[in-house]
């Protein structure tokens, strides 16, 4: 199982002085942040993207392309490009040029969004939402394909034969789909074959086995060798020392991030009740001691019927630096190795 962070950069108030760092400040931590997961062996680091003032990350290639160059083995990749919003073109070049920059480190999760601000931002219709992905889509795996392509869709200008440059150094780009909880995105991955990352950022991981079922039922149903259909979680995730340490610095940025969009969106305020049942055996969130997570993790493989990807959204917990890089240490350095080593769930659960 690849092991990794994702972060979407978010500016959020230090729980004890209620202050935000500053964006240079936030953006030089996450650099940081990128650094030790790389030092301590962990797989893959994620940038997000959104377009909202609680958040730096609404271009991740770049971000990426600063974290290449202060990094050797970590895998990059963006988490999730809002695909729907963006030209598959841009997108393909921007992506290529951070493969070569890394030596062939790049990846690429494309999915539709859960925020819908980029769609007014660059003058599209959320009318079309879903066919504006299915489309652009298509362009960015036909553009993985072939350097010089003819090409015809109805929200973009076509190509005919233009070469688009440069091309990466992996001969093949990986590409995987992000997708939250509706059957059709889990069908269209199985219907392309193309690996599967689930955000998975509340309830329990059982509630999510029909849909990659669906998922690997419909690759085969498509022909696609098994080995292709892989599936990755993206999910809430802290370590500490104690399960009681990690909870209490999670917890604060947590109910601010969640409260401030659950305003937006209508939601009921967030509890710690809740939190805390989330973060408990039944729920989805990776929080706690290096045992305790890594527990999770493995009941969440098993759970999913095998998972070749877990990465944490850690920047939720609001932490100034040195605390974030503890966490990420000890994902490295102690929960992984368990992980790795594949101990059965029953013998991990007897340790807890």
């Amino acid at each position: 199982m690849d092991i990794g962070i994702d972060s979407f950069a978010a500016i959020l108030p230090d729980p004890t002085t209620g202050k935000p760092p500053s964006p240079v400040d936030r953006m030089a931590a996450l650099l940081e942040e990128v650094e030790t997961a790389d030092r301590v062996g962990l797989d893959v680091f994620g940038i997000g993207e959104h377009h909202r003032a609680e958040f730096l990350d609404s271009a991740p290639a770049i971000i990426l392309a600063a974290a290449a160059a202060r990094t050797s083995r970590i895998r990059l990749t963006s988490a999730v490009t809002v695909l729907s919003a963006a030209d598959p073109v841009r997108v393909f070049q921007e992506f290529a040029t951070l493969d070569l920059i890394s030596r062939g480190r790049a990846e690429i999760v494309v999915g539709r969004g859960s925020f819908v601000e980029a769609f007014p931002l660059f003058g599209l219709d959320t009318g079309a939402y879903d066919e504006l992905f299915v489309e652009k889509l298509d362009l960015l795996l036909e553009l993985r394909q072939s350097t010089d392509i003819t090409w015809e869709g109805r929200f973009r200008p076509a190509l005919s034969g233009q070469g688009v440059f440069p091309r990466p150094l992996q001969p093949r780009l990986p590409i995987r789909i992000g997708v939250g909880g509706t059957p059709q995105s889990f069908a269209r991955a199985g219907q392309l074959g193309l690996p599967l990352m689930i955000a998975i950022i509340g309830g329990s991981f059982e509630r999510f086995r029909p849909l990659v079922d669906l998922y690997r039922e419909t690759g085969l149903q498509a022909g696609h060798n098994p080995d292709s259909l892989s599936v990755g979680v993206h999910a809430m995730g802290f370590v500490g020392e104690t399960d009681k340490e990690a909870r209490d610095a999670f917890y604060p940025g947590w109910a601010h991030l969640t409260g401030s969009i659950g305003r937006e969106r209508g939601w009921t305020p967030p509890t710690r009740q809740q939190f805390d049942d989330m973060a408990g055996p039944d729920g989805a969130f990776l929080i706690g001691d290096p045992t305790t997570v890594a527990t999770k993790m493995r009941h969440a493989s098993d759970t999913l019927g095998g998972i070749s990807r877990m990465t944490f959204q850690m920047s939720t917990a609001s932490l100034e630096t040195a605390a974030m890089k503890r966490s990420i240490e000890l994902l490295g350095n102690e929960v992984a190795p368990i992980v790795r080593e594949g101990i059965p769930h029953d013998a991990l659960m007897q340790k807890t």
